[in-house]
C-alpha cells in the first residue's frame, strides 16, 4: 500500500507511476479529495470535542439552574453534531482506505517502460541452448511415454489443467522440492512450513486482495483462502509485529502447493503442464532495511540463478517492463530456463523488490538500533524455483535418444538409486 503522505505530497510522481503502468490517474485525484475531506472532518470533530470538554467544565461551576440547563441543551445539540461528523468521518476513511488499497506499487526508475512481457529486457544469458542429434520431444510426449505423467487421470479427477505424476515422476518432483529447500538453507535461508490456507486479512496484507479476488480459491464456509504462493503466509507471519534492526535481514524459504484460477491466462499454455490451477513452488522471502533492498534483490536473483545453474540448465535473466510488473512490485527480475522440447524460455522465478508496499498493508515495522522512531521494513520475494516448469526443463534437457531421462547429479541422492528414468 502506498503512503497517503506520498500521494498527498508527491501527487505527480504517483500519477507518473500509474501512467507507466498504463493506468488512468483519475483515482489519484479522488484520493486527494477524500484525504482533504478526512482531514477537514478531523479538525472539525476535534474542535467541537474540545469545545464540549471546555463547556462541560464550565457547567460544573454554574450556580444558576436556567443557565446550566441552557448549556446542557446546547451540548446535546453539539453532541449530535459530533456523532454525525464521526459517522461521516468513518465513511470517508473507509472509502479512502478502499481507494488507496487499489493503487499498485510505483515502478523503480530503472524499470523499462513497456506494454507487456515482450518489452522485458534480457540482462544476461548463461549457458548454451542444448543441441541434440535427434529431435527432442516436448514433455507432453516424454512423460506419458515413460509412464510418469498422466494427463488423462488429471482431467478425470479434476478437469482441464490438472495432471497426475506417477512413479519416478512423482519422486523427481519431490526430489526437486527437497533439494531446492536444502540449497536455500545452505544459502542462508530459514525453512518455514506454513499453512496453505489463510485468513482474508493475510491475503490483503500480501497484496492479493482485493486486486486478485477472482483468481483466488476461497472456502466460503470457513472463510479460508487457499494460498496462490508461499509469499502470502510468509508476509502474514509477522503481521502487526516489530522486528529489531539487528535481526535484519531475515531470510525465509518455504515450500507450498499453490492454487490459482488462472483466469488471467485463459487460452495461454493450454497444452502440457506449464500452467495449472494447482502447482508446487519453493519460495524465497526477505525482510530487510530499506537502504539495503537493492543489494538484497541482487542477492536473491543470484540465489535463484544458482538453483538453475546447479541443475545444469541454461538460463537467462530479464528485467521486467512496467507492462509486466506485478501489482505489488517496485522492481522485478525474471529467471527463465530453456526447454528444448517445447522450444521456449520458461519463467521459473520472478524475483521482486516490494519496497514497503506489503509492510504498510501488514503493519510490519523494525526498531532502529539508534532508538529512533519505528520504520516499515522492506520485503522481497522470489521463486526458488517454481514447478512444474523446472520439472519440464529437467525432462526436456536431460532426455536421451531412446526416450529415457538422465537424472541430474544433484538430485540423485534423493532418487533412491534411480539415475535414469526408462520405459
Amino acid at each position: 500500500m502506498l503512503d497517503i503522505k506520498l500521494i498527498r505530497e508527491q501527487t505527480e510522481m504517483v500519477k507518473d507511476g500509474l501512467q507507466k503502468r498504463h493506468m488512468e490517474t483519475d483515482i489519484v485525484d479522488e484520493i486527494i479529495t477524500l484525504d482533504e475531506r478526512r482531514r477537514a472532518l478531523i479538525l472539525d470533530v476535534e474542535s467541537k470535542k474540545a469545545e464540549r470538554n471546555q463547556v462541560s467544565k464550565q457547567i460544573g461551576k454554574m450556580k444558576e439552574k436556567a443557565e446550566r440547563e441552557e448549556k446542557i441543551s446546547s451540548m446535546r445539540t453539539l453532541g449530535d453534531e459530533i456523532a454525525a461528523l464521526d459517522e461521516e468521518l468513518k465513511g470517508v476513511e473507509a472509502s479512502l482506505n478502499s481507494q488507496v488499497a487499489t493503487l499498485p506499487n510505483i515502478p523503480d526508475a530503472d524499470v523499462p517502460i513497456g506494454i507487456d512481457d515482450k518489452d522485458n529486457i534480457v540482462i544476461r544469458t548463461v549457458g548454451e541452448q542444448k543441441t541434440f542429434n535427434f529431435e527432442p520431444k516436448p514433455h507432453w510426449d516424454l512423460g506419458p511415454e515413460l509412464g510418469i505423467i498422466d494427463f488423462d487421470a488429471g482431467v478425470k479427477l479434476s478437469g482441464s489443467r490438472f495432471y497426475v505424476l506417477e512413479g519416478a515422476g512423482a519422486r523427481l518432483q519431490r526430489a526437486l522440492i527437497f533439494w531446492m529447500l536444502d540449497l536455500h538453507i545452505r544459502q542462508g535461508y530459514q525453512e518455514v512450513y506454513p499453512p496453505w490456507m489463510v485468513r482474508e486479512e493475510v491475503m490483503f496484507a500480501s497484496g492479493q486482495l482485493p486486486k486478485f479476488e477472482d483468481n483466488l480459491y476461497h472456502d466460503h464456509q470457513d472463510d479460508f483462502w487457499w494460498v496462490p504462493t508461499a509469499e502470502v503466509p510468509l508476509t502474514g507471519m509477522l503481521m502487526g509485529e516489530v522486528i529489531e534492526e539487528a535481526e535484519l535481514p531475515l531470510n525465509l524459504t518455504a515450500y507450498t502447493a499453490c492454487f490459482r484460477r488462472e483466469k488471467m491466462s485463459a487460452g495461454r499454455d493450454v497444452r502440457g503442464m506449464k500452467r495449472g490451477h494447482q502447482f508446487d513452488k519453493v519460495e524465497m522471502y526477505k525482510y530487510c532495511l530499506p537502504e539495503n533492498a537493492e543489494q538484497e534483490l541482487d542477492n536473491m536473483v543470484a540465489d535463484a540463478c544458482a538453483t538453475a545453474e546447479e541443475l545444469g540448465l541454461t538460463y537467462r535473466v530479464l528485467l521486467q517492463s512496467t507492462g509486466d510488473l506485478s501489482f505489488g512490485s517496485h522492481k522485478t527480475y525474471d529467471v527463465e530456463v530453456w526447454a528444448p522440447g517445447v522450444q521456449e524460455w520458461l519463467e521459473v522465478s520472478s524475483v521482486s523488490n516490494i519496497g514497503q508496499f506489503q509492510a504498510r498493508r501488514a503493519n510490519i515495522k523494525y526498531r532502529p538500533s539508534d532508538g529512533s522512531a519505528l520504520q516499515f521494513v522492506n520485503t522481497l520475494n522470489g521463486s526458488g524455483l517454481g514447478l512444474p516448469r523446472t520439472f519440464i526443463a529437467v525432462l526436456e534437457n536431460y532426455q536421451q535418444a531412446d526416450g529415457s531421462i538422465v537424472i541430474p547429479e544433484v538430485l540423485r541422492p534423493l532418487m533412491g538409486g534411480i539415475e535414469v528414468i526408462r520405459k
